[in-house]
């Protein structure tokens, strides 16, 4: 069962951690843990200045997934496009919601998060949960689709600000 779970991932992938995001294994290595020797994969979220150490045989389990597929970026491109979506709920509720969202890491559910919470120029402002839950939102959104495309945060910050433009444009 472990030799299937093993090749999914490799050393220098990137992989998307559903509470932390966009990080990249530096290493898979064995480590004893309460007299259990465990394989982990070792993270480095480089941005936030951190390493994870999953087990390998958890890794699927808990929602790590490899980067998204250019189709899955351009859905959550046409999604970001769409109309907002803000249902009545009170604010704890919905704000709960979208931290389910973020922390999902489907980029799909994030890109919606930052379809509902962004704001143009001429809208009320917004709270500060609110701008943390869309800074949030809009950071793993942006890391995912750089990686995706090889790379580049600024240009991947440009393509989803292009798009929210346009949207406020239309």
């Amino acid at each position: 069962m472990t030799k299937s779970k093993k090749s999914e991932f490799r050393p220098d992938d990137y992989v998307v951690y559903p509470a932390h995001g966009v990080g990249q294994i530096v290493s898979i290595e064995e480590q004893e843990i309460a007299g259990i020797t465990l394989e982990l994969f070792v993270i480095s979220f480089e941005k936030d200045k951190m390493t994870l150490r999953v087990p390998t045989n958890k890794a699927t389990e808990i929602g790590m997934r490899s980067l998204s597929s250019p189709d899955v970026v351009s859905k959550a491109m046409t999604t970001l496009k769409g109309k907002a979506k803000v249902k009545r709920a009170m604010w704890s509720r919905r704000a709960q919601e979208y931290e389910q969202k973020i922390n999902s890491g489907d980029l799909i559910a994030i890109a919606e998060v930052v379809r509902d919470l962004h704001r143009a120029d001429d809208q009320r402002e917004q709270s500060y949960s609110e701008r943390q839950l869309y800074e949030a939102a809009l950071e793993r959104l942006t890391r995912e689709v750089a990686a995706v495309s090889g790379g580049d945060e600024v240009l991947a910050a440009k393509q989803v600000d292009d798009v929210l433009e346009s949207r406020a444009a239309a």
